[in-house]
Protein backbone atom coordinates (compact mmCIF):
# COMPACT_ATOMS: atom_id res chain seq x y z
CA UNK A 1 0.00 0.00 0.00
CA UNK A 2 1.53 3.15 -0.99
CA UNK A 3 1.02 6.09 1.26
CA UNK A 4 1.42 9.62 0.33
CA UNK A 5 2.02 13.00 1.75
CA UNK A 6 0.53 12.11 5.29
CA UNK A 7 0.99 14.79 7.56
CA UNK A 8 0.62 13.72 11.26
CA UNK A 9 0.38 17.45 13.28
CA UNK A 10 0.95 17.69 16.73
CA UNK A 11 -0.22 19.60 19.15
CA UNK A 12 2.86 19.66 21.88
CA UNK A 13 1.18 23.04 23.79
CA UNK A 14 -1.92 21.50 24.34
CA UNK A 15 -0.59 17.20 25.24
CA UNK A 16 1.81 19.09 27.45
CA UNK A 17 -0.11 21.67 29.75
CA UNK A 18 -0.91 20.20 33.51
CA UNK A 19 -4.46 19.28 33.72
CA UNK A 20 -6.75 19.74 36.64
CA UNK A 21 -9.82 17.55 37.97
CA UNK A 22 -12.17 19.55 39.79
CA UNK A 23 -14.20 16.91 42.41
CA UNK A 24 -18.06 16.92 41.00
CA UNK A 25 -17.04 18.92 37.77
CA UNK A 26 -19.25 17.91 35.19
CA UNK A 27 -18.16 15.00 33.13
CA UNK A 28 -15.30 15.88 30.45
CA UNK A 29 -16.48 16.39 26.71
CA UNK A 30 -16.18 13.52 24.51
CA UNK A 31 -12.75 13.34 22.26
CA UNK A 32 -12.13 12.15 19.12
CA UNK A 33 -9.55 9.34 17.52
CA UNK A 34 -8.55 8.50 14.22
CA UNK A 35 -6.29 7.14 11.67
CA UNK A 36 -5.98 7.87 7.60
CA UNK A 37 -4.97 5.96 4.81
CA UNK A 38 -4.23 7.61 1.28
CA UNK A 39 -3.31 5.33 -1.87
CA UNK A 40 -2.37 5.98 -5.45
CA UNK A 41 -5.05 3.55 -6.90
CA UNK A 42 -4.87 1.49 -9.75
CA UNK A 43 -4.46 3.38 -12.50
CA UNK A 44 -2.37 6.87 -11.61
CA UNK A 45 0.92 7.03 -11.79
CA UNK A 46 1.58 8.79 -8.50
CA UNK A 47 -0.64 10.31 -5.86
CA UNK A 48 -1.26 13.76 -5.84
CA UNK A 49 -4.01 13.47 -2.56
CA UNK A 50 -2.54 14.60 0.93
CA UNK A 51 -4.39 14.19 3.97
CA UNK A 52 -3.89 15.53 7.90
CA UNK A 53 -4.08 13.79 10.70
CA UNK A 54 -3.94 14.93 14.63
CA UNK A 55 -2.95 12.63 17.50
CA UNK A 56 -5.03 15.02 19.67
CA UNK A 57 -8.09 14.67 17.55
CA UNK A 58 -8.71 18.21 16.89
CA UNK A 59 -7.60 18.52 13.29
CA UNK A 60 -8.32 16.05 10.03
CA UNK A 61 -8.19 17.23 6.32
CA UNK A 62 -8.06 15.27 2.94
CA UNK A 63 -6.95 17.22 -0.20
CA UNK A 64 -7.08 15.99 -3.28
CA UNK A 65 -4.95 17.80 -5.93
CA UNK A 66 -6.38 17.83 -9.54
CA UNK A 67 -4.39 15.58 -11.76
CA UNK A 68 -5.44 16.96 -15.00
CA UNK A 69 -3.94 20.52 -13.79
CA UNK A 70 -0.55 18.99 -13.38
CA UNK A 71 1.26 19.19 -9.95
CA UNK A 72 -1.74 18.25 -8.17
CA UNK A 73 0.48 17.14 -5.15
CA UNK A 74 2.19 20.43 -4.90
CA UNK A 75 -1.27 22.42 -4.64
CA UNK A 76 -2.41 19.27 -2.05
CA UNK A 77 0.69 19.78 0.19
CA UNK A 78 0.26 23.55 0.27
CA UNK A 79 -3.00 23.17 1.30
CA UNK A 80 -2.03 20.79 4.18
CA UNK A 81 0.47 22.55 5.07
CA UNK A 82 -1.70 26.01 5.28
CA UNK A 83 -3.81 24.12 7.57
CA UNK A 84 -1.23 22.36 9.78
CA UNK A 85 -0.50 26.08 11.06
CA UNK A 86 -4.25 26.51 12.75
CA UNK A 87 -3.34 27.29 16.62
CA UNK A 88 -5.15 25.84 19.61
CA UNK A 89 -7.68 28.21 20.90
CA UNK A 90 -9.09 30.00 17.87
CA UNK A 91 -12.73 30.83 16.29
CA UNK A 92 -12.68 27.27 13.94
CA UNK A 93 -14.49 28.64 11.28
CA UNK A 94 -12.64 31.97 10.88
CA UNK A 95 -9.20 30.08 11.64
CA UNK A 96 -10.54 27.30 8.21
CA UNK A 97 -11.29 29.54 6.13
CA UNK A 98 -8.19 32.11 6.61
CA UNK A 99 -5.99 29.29 6.22
CA UNK A 100 -7.32 28.16 3.01
CA UNK A 101 -7.74 31.34 1.47
CA UNK A 102 -4.06 31.61 2.72
CA UNK A 103 -3.45 28.54 0.54
CA UNK A 104 -5.02 29.85 -2.31
CA UNK A 105 -3.05 32.91 -2.68
CA UNK A 106 0.03 30.74 -2.25
CA UNK A 107 -1.27 28.22 -4.92
CA UNK A 108 -2.14 31.12 -7.12
CA UNK A 109 2.24 32.68 -6.56
CA UNK A 110 3.52 29.09 -7.50
CA UNK A 111 1.87 28.53 -10.58
CA UNK A 112 3.54 32.13 -12.01
CA UNK A 113 6.98 29.77 -10.62
CA UNK A 114 8.90 28.86 -14.19
CA UNK A 115 7.63 25.71 -15.24
CA UNK A 116 4.91 25.11 -13.17
CA UNK A 117 2.24 26.54 -14.36
CA UNK A 118 -1.84 26.10 -13.54
CA UNK A 119 -2.77 23.62 -10.40
CA UNK A 120 -5.39 23.54 -8.03
CA UNK A 121 -6.68 20.66 -5.23
CA UNK A 122 -10.10 20.24 -3.35
CA UNK A 123 -10.07 20.19 0.30
CA UNK A 124 -12.26 19.27 3.30
CA UNK A 125 -11.32 19.67 6.44
CA UNK A 126 -12.95 18.90 9.84
CA UNK A 127 -11.42 21.17 13.00
CA UNK A 128 -13.03 19.31 16.66
CA UNK A 129 -13.41 22.30 19.28
CA UNK A 130 -16.09 21.33 22.70
CA UNK A 131 -17.79 18.34 20.61
CA UNK A 132 -18.55 20.21 17.70
CA UNK A 133 -17.36 19.66 14.13
CA UNK A 134 -16.58 22.69 11.80
CA UNK A 135 -16.82 21.65 8.50
CA UNK A 136 -15.10 23.45 5.86
CA UNK A 137 -14.72 22.25 2.13
CA UNK A 138 -14.17 23.65 -1.66
CA UNK A 139 -14.76 21.35 -4.51
CA UNK A 140 -15.60 17.61 -4.42
CA UNK A 141 -13.72 15.91 -1.46
CA UNK A 142 -16.48 14.94 0.73
CA UNK A 143 -17.41 14.86 4.83
CA UNK A 144 -19.71 12.44 6.32
CA UNK A 145 -21.68 11.48 9.53
CA UNK A 146 -22.24 8.19 10.39
CA UNK A 147 -24.65 8.11 13.74
CA UNK A 148 -26.87 5.82 14.92
CA UNK A 149 -25.61 3.67 11.84
CA UNK A 150 -27.11 5.70 9.21
CA UNK A 151 -24.57 7.64 7.25
CA UNK A 152 -25.34 11.06 6.11
CA UNK A 153 -23.36 13.57 3.58
CA UNK A 154 -22.31 16.93 5.83
CA UNK A 155 -21.18 18.32 2.62
CA UNK A 156 -22.37 19.56 -0.64
CA UNK A 157 -20.51 18.87 -3.84
CA UNK A 158 -19.16 22.37 -5.62
CA UNK A 159 -19.34 20.62 -9.29
CA UNK A 160 -20.95 21.27 -12.40
CA UNK A 161 -22.80 17.90 -12.30
CA UNK A 162 -24.31 18.85 -8.54
CA UNK A 163 -25.34 22.24 -10.20
CA UNK A 164 -27.31 20.04 -12.49
CA UNK A 165 -28.99 17.89 -10.42
CA UNK A 166 -29.66 21.18 -7.99
CA UNK A 167 -31.56 22.60 -11.21
CA UNK A 168 -33.38 19.33 -11.81
CA UNK A 169 -31.58 18.74 -15.25
CA UNK A 170 -30.26 15.34 -13.43
CA UNK A 171 -31.12 12.77 -10.96
CA UNK A 172 -28.23 11.44 -8.43
CA UNK A 173 -27.86 8.44 -10.13
CA UNK A 174 -27.60 10.29 -13.55
CA UNK A 175 -24.72 12.06 -11.92
CA UNK A 176 -22.34 9.00 -10.90
CA UNK A 177 -21.84 7.98 -14.63
CA UNK A 178 -21.83 11.61 -16.17
CA UNK A 179 -18.78 12.37 -18.40
CA UNK A 180 -18.86 15.92 -16.19
CA UNK A 181 -18.22 14.37 -13.17
CA UNK A 182 -15.24 14.93 -12.32
CA UNK A 183 -15.30 19.18 -12.91
CA UNK A 184 -15.49 21.07 -9.92
CA UNK A 185 -16.61 24.52 -9.56
CA UNK A 186 -14.44 25.79 -6.94
CA UNK A 187 -10.69 24.39 -5.91
CA UNK A 188 -8.12 25.94 -3.92
CA UNK A 189 -6.14 27.55 -7.01
CA UNK A 190 -8.76 27.73 -9.42
CA UNK A 191 -9.54 31.40 -9.20
CA UNK A 192 -8.33 34.57 -7.35
CA UNK A 193 -10.77 34.48 -4.81
CA UNK A 194 -11.44 31.11 -2.82
CA UNK A 195 -15.13 30.60 -1.93
CA UNK A 196 -15.32 28.29 1.22
CA UNK A 197 -18.70 26.61 2.80
CA UNK A 198 -18.75 26.07 6.36
CA UNK A 199 -21.20 24.23 8.82
CA UNK A 200 -21.17 23.24 12.29
CA UNK A 201 -22.16 19.58 13.52
CA UNK A 202 -22.56 19.35 17.38
CA UNK A 203 -21.24 15.72 18.14
CA UNK A 204 -21.92 13.02 20.64
CA UNK A 205 -20.79 9.43 21.62
CA UNK A 206 -20.02 6.86 19.14
CA UNK A 207 -20.88 9.25 16.31
CA UNK A 208 -18.31 8.38 13.13
CA UNK A 209 -16.78 10.87 10.61
CA UNK A 210 -15.70 10.37 7.06
CA UNK A 211 -13.26 12.87 5.24
CA UNK A 212 -12.23 11.35 1.68
CA UNK A 213 -11.53 12.29 -2.29
CA UNK A 214 -13.91 11.59 -4.94
CA UNK A 215 -11.68 8.75 -5.75
CA UNK A 216 -13.53 6.51 -3.03
CA UNK A 217 -16.73 7.81 -3.40
CA UNK A 218 -16.96 7.79 -7.53
CA UNK A 219 -16.14 3.58 -7.02
CA UNK A 220 -17.85 2.65 -3.42
CA UNK A 221 -21.72 3.22 -3.45
CA UNK A 222 -22.72 5.69 -0.23
CA UNK A 223 -25.01 2.28 1.04
CA UNK A 224 -21.34 0.47 0.84
CA UNK A 225 -19.99 3.17 3.07
CA UNK A 226 -22.01 2.78 5.49
CA UNK A 227 -21.76 -1.03 6.26
CA UNK A 228 -18.54 -0.56 6.03
CA UNK A 229 -17.67 2.23 8.48
CA UNK A 230 -20.72 0.95 10.72
CA UNK A 231 -19.42 -2.67 11.01
CA UNK A 232 -15.54 -1.46 11.48
CA UNK A 233 -13.23 -1.97 14.94
CA UNK A 234 -12.20 0.98 14.47
CA UNK A 235 -10.76 3.53 12.52
CA UNK A 236 -7.75 1.96 11.35
CA UNK A 237 -9.65 -0.73 10.42
CA UNK A 238 -12.55 1.17 8.98
CA UNK A 239 -9.68 3.35 6.40
CA UNK A 240 -8.41 -0.35 5.35
CA UNK A 241 -12.09 -1.08 4.55
CA UNK A 242 -12.88 1.37 2.53
CA UNK A 243 -9.41 1.49 0.92
CA UNK A 244 -9.52 -2.13 0.25
CA UNK A 245 -13.26 -2.00 -1.32
CA UNK A 246 -12.19 0.96 -3.49
CA UNK A 247 -9.04 -1.10 -4.87
CA UNK A 248 -11.08 -3.85 -5.32
CA UNK A 249 -13.47 -1.86 -7.64
CA UNK A 250 -10.59 -0.57 -9.42
CA UNK A 251 -9.59 2.94 -8.06
CA UNK A 252 -9.47 4.63 -11.24
CA UNK A 253 -8.11 7.97 -9.36
CA UNK A 254 -5.67 8.28 -5.94
CA UNK A 255 -7.88 7.24 -3.19
CA UNK A 256 -7.68 8.87 0.75
CA UNK A 257 -9.98 8.19 3.68
CA UNK A 258 -9.55 9.79 7.20
CA UNK A 259 -12.29 7.99 10.18
CA UNK A 260 -12.67 9.53 13.12
CA UNK A 261 -14.55 8.01 16.50
CA UNK A 262 -16.01 10.28 18.83
CA UNK A 263 -15.82 8.76 22.83
CA UNK A 264 -15.96 9.43 25.99
CA UNK A 265 -13.77 11.93 27.74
Amino acid sequence: MIRHSIHTFGRAEAMNTPITVVPGAASALPVAVGAGLTNRGRVREKNEDSILTDPSGTLWAVADGMGGYGNGDVASDIVIDCLAKIPDGVEPGPALVARLKEANSLVLERQRAPGMGRMGSTVVAVLIARAVAHVAWAGDSRAYLLRGGHLRPLTRDHSVVQEMVDRGELSPEQAESHPDSHMVTRAVGGSEELEVDLVSVPLAVGDRLLLCSDGLTRCVYEQTVETLLRDATGPEDACQKLLREALDSGAPDNVSAIAVLIREG
